[in-house]
């Protein structure tokens, strides 16, 4: 007789990443013998769950959303909650609450080491991750049992376009045939109909932004000057609004520009690099030109909109950020890094502790053996070699974290006891 490893489990799927991933993940969990249920909030949710039968329309409000969903809990006998991102209001809620009743919870992000993996924990992420209170020494004691090498990074990746397209898909659902969810309420700041517009303009331009990001980067590796680089997120994302003490990007910005008017030697250049999904709904770029102008250094700041980060890297002396992601290939490389948020690899053995004026003019270098160490601890656990929009990645995705979320321990748990779910080989997934 086949195993049943999914026997007695009752998974609820909220809400899941713009496509068809959480879909995927459903059926594979079905013929693994568990049951599956999906709530769906909006048209968007019900456009990419393709098993009419496990869907469950919610169109009450939010104020009733908690009652609702602890008695779908009871009644369905749920086990496991399924989400993308702890820190949505309904999503809070329910991480809280099936906590209290004793469920498991398993949450998915973008990968803490981007864009080559995607982020699988139990309990929460980034500010909720247990990654926050673990030392590195800690890690390294867990390291000293497991011989697995770390796995090196794909040549190419092809992800962001999906992302784009889905998200766009997503959001004219929503707009255009919501009828059926009245009640519903983004939990962004602007209307659905603004973000769709903004995800269809920036597929659209699309290969004019390639343009203008080639020429950007190429003015300033080719100026021969020294430079810092300053790694920008979307104002509007979770680790922003709710793992930082800055309201706006515009707060962070004149943090940055004036710690660097004052304490950067003369003849270096600060380069802010915007997210790769950034669409436009914060006027960055006129922000940036107008707070360099007020402290002086108009001429020695530059703005480059998305893209890769390799190049820029490359020949940066510094990084500064808030809590992105992305900073974790900086410290990859041994550039010393500023951080100003909550973030799982904030760790003082390779993020600077010094005042930021201090940190332009002399900054610390990482413990680049430490940040290793924490870099394979990360790849051993929480880290999944794949990806959520495209094809080949979800693939990839799917024949490791199936396991991992069956599996009686979370990631971090299951690599200190010897029982951690064996990886694949990482490929190119494009």
């Amino acid at each position: 007789m086949p195993a049943d490893i999914g026997k007695n489990r009752v998974f609820l799927f909220l809400q899941g990443p713009h496509g068809p991933f959480f879909h995927r993940l459903g059926k594979m969990l079905r013929l693994a013998g568990a049951e599956v249920w999906r709530v769906g909030f909006n048209a968007g949710d019900r456009a990419f769950w393709f098993h009419p039968k496990s869907y469950l329309p919610y169109r009450g409000t939010r104020e009733d959303w908690l009652v609702y969903f602890t008695d779908l809990v009871e009644r369905k006998g749920v086990t496991d909650i399924v989400l993308y991102g702890d820190v949505r209001p309904i999503h809070a809620e329910a991480v809280q609450r099936a906590k209290d009743m004793g469920l498991s919870v398993h949450v998915f992000e973008e990968g803490y080491i981007r864009p080559y993996w995607v982020t699988y924990e139990r309990g929460g992420s980034n500010g909720h991750s247990k990654l926050m209170t673990m030392t590195v020494a800690e890690m390294r004691k867990v390291l000293e049992e497991s011989d697995l090498d770390s796995a090196l990074p794909p040549a190419r990746w092809g992800d962001t376009r999906h992302h784009v397209f889905y998200g766009a898909l997503y959001h004219w659902f929503v707009m255009f045939r919501n009828g059926d969810y009245r009640n519903f309420a983004p939990h962004r700041a602007i209307t659905v109909a603004k973000e769709f517009r903004l995800y269809l303009k920036r597929l659209l331009l699309m290969p004019a932004h390639g343009l203008e990001r080639w020429l950007a980067t190429m003015r300033i590796r080719m100026g021969g000057f020294p430079y810092h680089l300053a790694l920008l997120q979307l104002e509007h994302d979770a680790s922003f609004q709710a793992h930082s003490s800055f309201a706006t990007m515009t707060d962070f910005l004149d943090l940055v520009i004036k710690g660097f008017a004052e304490g950067a030697p003369r003849h270096h250049h600060l380069v802010f690099k915007a997210h790769p999904l950034e669409d436009g709904r914060v006027p960055v770029r006129r922000e940036i030109r107008r707070l360099a102008r007020a402290a002086g250094v108009g001429n020695r700041v530059h703005f480059v909109r998305g893209g890769k980060l390799a190049q820029l890297l490359a020949d940066t002396r510094t990084a500064v950020t808030v809590n992105s992601t992305a900073a974790q290939q900086a410290l990859f490389r041994g550039i010393p890094l500023k951080t100003f948020g909550s973030a799982v690899y904030a760790k003082p053995e390779f993020v600077s502790t010094q005042p930021l004026p201090e940190f332009f003019e002399r900054p610390a270098r990482p413990d680049r053996k430490a940040y290793h160490d924490y870099r394979r601890f990360l790849l051993e656990t929480s880290q999944i070699a794949g990806g959520f929009y495209s094809a080949r990645a979800r693939r990839q995705l799917l024949r490791t974290v199936v396991d991992m979320m069956l599996a009686p321990e979370d990631p971090y748990d299951a690599l200190k006891s010897g029982t951690a779910t064996p990886r694949q080989q990482l490929r190119i997934v494009h």
